[in-house]
């Protein structure tokens, strides 16, 4: 029978502390005020408050990693104790809960992804379907004819009547014929095949799908000032495609088969009786996002590091951290990424990646082996990370 206790805390006391290494519970306000806010600095941010009904300390619960956020009671506060193996059967018994933790996390993805757009990406937020035909435009200048194929069909359907629709239709029909595009259309089929370089989906298309990856991999990616910028390497187990499915909004990104790859489908009909008759896969959902925006924090806090060697060593630590495996200190570590996925992964322009790929082969923290990146001291790597980041934030508040 599932047992949940509550514990009273004092105005001014502190609830969470950002930084400190992950408990194994979180906390539903049940009477009282509490205010969140980060110690690190980050543009469009700002404090919040949150009473009974919210909860706090959820991602670092689920995701297993350092708390996010510092959390102090405005007024003297009761709340209940939620344990991380109390969970699915929690969510079992309050199917209401589970939604609203699933869309809590949906939310702060899309909230964080927003920010990181405006700010690390330097592009505003563009939901227009117009920018469909600019993706797939520039799929087929940068050589991609089969995510280009797909691109201007989902365009043709979103703007048939579009100030692009003919030339968009004059390409598609040129292309098509030749391409190895699939499902340009939503389809019944749980399991779904994608060749390698192929759209899964496009950013500003509407979707009502989201995806587990049963083999091979996904790059989520944005196009931005003509370049594409990896966002994340997805791999066997990930999901991706959640925000659209939970919030029932245009996709925020594009999801493409880095490998040749075959995806488990979940729709809207199926997810909603998975929350009611599959509380382990509802938590395992949780967890997955519960990563994902720790990753999309972590993101944005990389994106304040104004040296590009220290935001690379930074985003490769983090990598590595969202792995979670046991490091050794002195035992070396072989990655699966080269050395352009992490300059990619942070964002950094063309013209200065041939810089930043010497800084970051040549860092006492990396080596390279059969193109692929080694770390000699994954603890020391970690160490040097969140060394940079203290000393990144410490100058930002002198400077305030």
């Amino acid at each position: 029978m599932l047992q949940l206790s509550c514990v009273n805390f004092k105005m001014n006391s502190y609830l969470l502390v950002e930084g400190t290494e992950s408990n194994d519970r979180f906390f539903i306000i049940q009477s009282g005020k509490v205010t969140c806010y980060h110690e690190t600095r980050i543009p469009e941010t700002s404090m919040k408050t949150l009473g009974p009904g919210d909860f706090v300390g959820v991602t670092s619960c689920m995701s297993g990693h350092s708390q996010m956020e510092t959390v102090v009671a405005v007024t003297d506060v009761t709340a209940i104790v939620v344990r991380r193996e109390q969970y699915p059967e929690l969510i079992m018994k309050n199917t209401p809960i589970a939604l609203k933790i699933v869309r809590y996390f949906a939310r702060e993805m899309r909230i964080l992804n927003d920010i990181r757009t405006k700010i690390t990406l330097r592009k505003n937020i563009v939901e227009s379907p117009e920018e469909l035909f600019r993706i797939a435009e520039f799929y087929e200048e940068t050589g991609f004819m089969d995510i280009a194929t797909y691109g201007y069909y989902q365009y043709l359907k979103r703007c048939p009547d579009g100030v692009n629709a003919q030339e968009a239709k004059r390409r598609f029909t040129r292309l098509k014929p030749k391409s190895n595009a699939v499902y340009f259309e939503p389809s019944d089929e749980m399991l779904r095949s994608y060749p390698r370089d192929t759209m899964i989906f496009s950013e500003c298309q509407n979707g009502p799908d989201m995806f587990i990856i049963q083999e091979g991999a996904v790059r989520i990616s944005k196009v931005v000032d003509n370049e594409e910028v990896t966002l994340a390497l997805l791999k066997k187990g990930d999901m991706f495609g959640e925000m659209a499915l939970l919030e029932n909004k245009p996709r925020s990104a594009s999801a493409i088969a880095h490998d040749d790859c075959r995806l488990m489908v979940v729709n809207r009909q199926n997810f909603e009786q998975m929350v009611s008759s599959q509380p382990g896969f509802i938590a395992r959902l949780s967890t997955m996002l519960a990563e994902r925006v720790w990753s999309m924090y972590r993101q944005l806090v990389n994106g304040q590091l104004s040296e590009p060697r220290e935001r690379m060593i930074d985003m490769l630590a983090l990598q590595i951290e969202g792995q979670k495996c046991g490091f050794v200190k002195g035992v070396p570590f072989q990655t699966d990424l080269t050395p352009l996925d992490i300059v990619n992964l942070c964002g950094i322009p063309q013209q200065n990646q041939k810089i930043a790929l010497y800084q970051l082969s040549t860092d006492q923290n990396v080596k390279i082996m059969n193109g692929k990146i080694n770390v000699p001291d994954v603890p020391e790597l970690l160490k040097q990370a969140a060394f940079y980041r203290k000393q990144n934030n410490r100058r930002a508040n002198e400077n305030k």
